[in-house]
């Protein structure tokens, strides 16, 4: 019996042990850091939404950077995309088959930031190739970046692991997918996904 009983103790000691470490608290990843929200994205005819004058991306990147504090960026092209869809969507994918590197028109100093969340529509299952331009200007070493997207159906792709290829020495947080539609027309929804998705960032 006392054999039995002991085990018993040791059981619930390793259990309360687990459950304290499964419920302290997460590190708050951007408590006392500079924050940069730097995105890419497109108004003009887009699936499922239209002809838009504030594009999806821009639209959860500003919640984004209301929610943190965050300086705010948008990777612009020096040549523009066609407004119309199936021609981007063209343009796009010649891009993406070439590793273009559109030229862009600024820059920030993303090593002047301790945690950079990185934005852009889901093309082709990859960012599109003026983002890879934008990378490929700075160090990332140290860095948090935190990549979000918008989609109609595709998430985030394999986005966050080509993130880890192309931003050497940072540490890759866990992305965010938003609809595009629900981006647009649906901005109540789409905030409480992103308070949500930051809530267990931190």
């Amino acid at each position: 019996m006392k054999k039995i009983l002991s085990i018993l103790t040791v059981l619930c000691i390793c259990g309360i042990s687990a459950f304290a470490q499964n419920t302290a608290p997460k590190e708050n990843i951007m408590k006392d850091k500079k924050v940069l929200v730097a995105f890419f994205s497109r108004t003009g005819e887009n699936y499922n939404v239209g002809n838009i004058s504030k594009s999806n991306t821009h639209i959860i990147a500003e919640m984004i950077a209301g929610e943190t504090n965050g300086k705010l960026f948008q990777i612009e092209p020096v040549k523009p995309y066609p407004d119309e869809y199936r021609a981007c969507v063209d343009i796009a994918k010649t891009e993406k088959e070439n590793k273009a590197r559109p030229a862009v028109k600024e820059d920030i100093a993303a090593e002047d930031y301790d945690v950079i969340f990185l934005g852009y529509p889901n093309w082709w299952g990859d960012m599109p190739m003026a983002v890879y331009t934008f990378i490929e200007k700075h160090d990332w070493n140290g860095k948090t970046v935190i990549p979000f997207c918008t989609h109609e159906g595709s998430g985030l792709s394999g986005t966050e692991r080509l993130l880890e290829q192309a931003c050497k020495g940072a540490t890759i947080a866990k992305g965010l997918a938003v609809q595009g539609t629900t981006a647009q027309n649906s901005q109540a929804q789409a905030k409480k996904t992103v308070q949500s998705w930051l809530n267990k960032l931190k």
